[in-house]
């Protein structure tokens, strides 16, 4: 799991004003990992090599572009960190 003090390490944050946005932001990005990886556990995105990375990137862009995120290029740049571990079906 990605804990709330790696997401702001991470972002480079040292202040609390936006920590309920970033848990917020945690729970979108493994969920859209997830569903990358077509599995229903957002757990299992852990499991695998680029899962943390995946989460990471994914809350950096919804964060930096929270106002005109390219969600389809998210989505293509995810595919692409965890092609590899991508279920054929959901």
């Amino acid at each position: 799991m990605v804990t709330l003090d790696e997401v702001k390490q991470y972002l480079r944050i040292d202040f609390d004003d936006e920590d309920a946005l970033l848990e917020d932001l945690i729970r979108t990005a493994e969920k859209i990992c997830a569903d990358v990886l077509r599995t229903d556990d957002v757990n299992q995105v852990y499991d695998f090599p680029n899962g943390k990375t995946a989460v990471l990137y994914t809350i950096a862009v919804l964060y930096d572009q929270r106002t005109d995120a390219d969600l389809h290029m998210l989505t293509l740049t995810l595919r692409a960190f965890l092609f590899g571990d991508r279920k054929p079906v959901f």
